[in-house]
């Protein structure tokens, strides 16, 4: 059996946690910033054929500005709102309202279902890693969302189609979020 020794080998697989070192360490000096989106344009990953297209962050800060007013006063009549991003890159725009809902003083990670999906599997996992790192709740879904949207009874219940991956990040599984959803579940039992 011969030991791999080539640019696909060891050396790849070394490469994952010294990656995710970076990525750790980027989101610490600066959590609200579009990291592996900065680096997939600087590095002219994008995928043509797909017409990707990474929005900068001073303008996903500015529409997150205009399309987030008055959180406060949305979370006075319920306990959690839902963002949604369906052609979410590597997660810019969730992540500047993340950004913005800190600056409102709103707890995203109690108040706020961040919902994203994209068509690329490496910008959808890109975005996954950011929102997970940044202790956001909710998940990604891997699928084009023009022919297959994210459906199911609730937004806090998605279901999965054909051709579709779920990914959770882990704050999903925190207590409020755990019984958020089995409400959800209780209240979308068939009778």
């Amino acid at each position: 059996m011969q030991t791999p020794s080539n640019a696909t080998g060891i050396e790849d697989i070394e490469r994952f946690p010294k990656m995710f070192a970076l990525t750790v360490d980027a989101l610490e000096q600066n959590p609200y910033q579009d990291f592996w989106g900065d680096l997939f344009k600087r590095f002219e990953l994008s995928n043509t054929w797909k017409d990707q297209f990474f929005t900068p962050h001073s303008i996903c800060q500015a529409i997150s500005a205009i399309t987030a007013g008055g959180l406060t006063a949305q979370l006075e009549d319920k306990p959690w709102i839902s963002v949604n991003d369906p052609a979410c890159g590597a997660g810019a725009l969730l992540i500047a309202f993340a950004q913005e809902c800190r600056r409102q003083k709103v707890d995203y990670q109690q108040s706020v279902l961040f919902v994203a999906q994209d068509i690329d599997r490496t910008a959808a996992l890109m975005c996954f890693i950011q929102l997970s790192l940044l202790g956001c709740v909710g998940y990604v879904v891997v699928g084009d969302s023009l022919l297959t949207p994210t459906v199911g009874p609730s937004v806090l219940l998605p279901v999965k189609q054909d051709g579709q991956e779920i990914w959770y990040t882990p704050m999903i599984y925190t207590g409020i979020w755990q019984y958020r959803l089995a409400l959800e579940k209780i209240k979308h039992i068939p009778q």
